[in-house]
């Protein structure tokens, strides 16, 4: 919401940089040093891309160990990842419209067909009970749950999933924050933040409790299932292993590694297209040849991470990129807020100026706003117009 507002509605670059001009403008020696903001983010979302991609590839190489015994090495890790590449650089070429928004349908096609499938053939009275379940917990216990670490003992989980994920989310905000707010031109702050924080989280809730559910299900009721056994020797393999347990093993399978293949190939492509506009002054649509660079360079840096490191190179480069980037997030919130304050004045003086010395209360003013602010909205072009002007 940050970029897209300070891209559409301020009419300047969609970078990091633009936004914190306001702090970087005042402060004649951090000047020259603004352009490092944008390095920041260009650092962070590639190697939370490649993070992702790392992941995606061990677990489709653990999908083809289980389900055609392939072995789990470098060699197919690394054709699974050529075959990736290939497919995104494909994706590239052939542009926003098509290509990522193509493949991004068809990805939520078969996500929620999968997501239903498994709803309805399994468990689906305990799946629902543990939906319902999980989110009251999360809502009640939210802030202690999402700020949990292990300072004082041993325990691993800290670091393995919430510290992870903390730094895998941050790492990709200025990719998936850039990508949204190019997609969103023409929209108010209310539907975007609708749009953003409501309706994804919504579908990964139930993603989460369809697919935890049935596989809790499984372990605590059947026997001999193993579910638990197996996650904690091979977390790649835990989702074929469960659905060995479901009717129709070998589809599931296959359509599973589609998913995880279509998404990332739709991710890289988002990422390489982004961090080219990141690197090519914030512009909407950055030249061809930058997006394949970038491209070759997300594919390569996924590479060796899994062969330096594998899982635990992949965790720990997202978290060190991550980290700087946090500072840098928290600066453009402040900023934000200043600048919407800011906004919001101008419009208020702007209808007393309007009015002159015609005695109106503060409850037209606010009217009157909400009206010019409805008017807008429902006229795209007049925006735009504006900020050309």
């Amino acid at each position: 919401m940050i970029i897209a507002y300070f891209q559409f509605r301020k009419g300047q670059a969609g970078l990091v940089s633009s936004v914190l001009s306001s702090i970087t403008a005042k402060n004649p020696k951090v000047r020259p040093y603004a352009s490092w903001l944008d390095v920041f983010a260009v650092v962070a979302t590639v190697m939370g891309v490649a993070t992702s991609l790392g992941l995606g590839v061990l677990q489709m190489n653990g999908g083809l160990n289980a389900v055609f015994g392939l072995p789990e090495n470098g060699l197919w890790q690394f054709v699974i990842l050529f075959v990736m590449f290939c497919a995104y650089m494909a994706s590239t070429w052939s542009g926003l419209d098509k290509g990522i928004k193509r493949l991004s349908n068809l990805n939520m096609i078969l996500c929620i067909g999968l997501m239903l499938y498994v709803l309805f053939t399994g468990p689906t009275l305990a799946i629902l009970e543990t939906i319902t379940v999980g989110i009251g917990d999360y809502l009640q216990n939210f802030i202690g749950m999402s700020l949990r670490i292990s300072p004082y003992t041993d325990n691993e989980w800290a670091s393995n999933w919430t510290i992870f994920y903390w730094a895998w989310v941050i790492a990709w905000s200025p990719f998936v924050g850039t990508f949204i707010a190019r997609v969103s031109r023409g929209r108010t702050i209310k539907e975007y933040v609708f749009g953003v924080l409501f309706v994804p989280p919504l579908l990964a809730c139930l993603w989460i409790g369809v697919f935890g559910g049935a596989a809790l299900h499984m372990e605590l009721n059947g026997t001999d299932v193993g579910l638990a056994a197996a996650t904690q020797d091979n977390i790649t393999v835990a989702l074929f292993e469960m659905f060995e347990l479901m009717p129709f093993t070998g589809v599931l399978s296959v359509v599973a590694m589609m998913l995880i293949f279509i998404f990332l190939v739709t991710s890289a492509d988002s990422a390489s297209y982004i961090v080219a506009q990141m690197t090519d002054n914030g512009s909407i649509n950055p030249p061809l040849y930058k997006r394949v660079i970038w491209g070759v360079l997300i594919a390569a840096i996924c590479l060796t991470l899994i062969a330096s490191g594998g899982l635990k190179g992949l965790q720990s480069a997202s978290v060190l990129s991550a980290l700087p980037f946090t500072f840098i997030l928290y600066m453009m919130v402040f900023v934000l807020v200043q600048e919407l304050r800011a906004d919001r004045k101008a419009m208020l003086t702007q209808l007393y100026r309007r009015h002159g010395e015609t005695p109106v209360g503060a409850d037209a003013f606010e009217a009157e706003l909400l009206g010019e602010e409805e008017r807008l909205r429902r006229a795209p072009s007049v925006v735009n117009r504006r900020i050309n002007s």
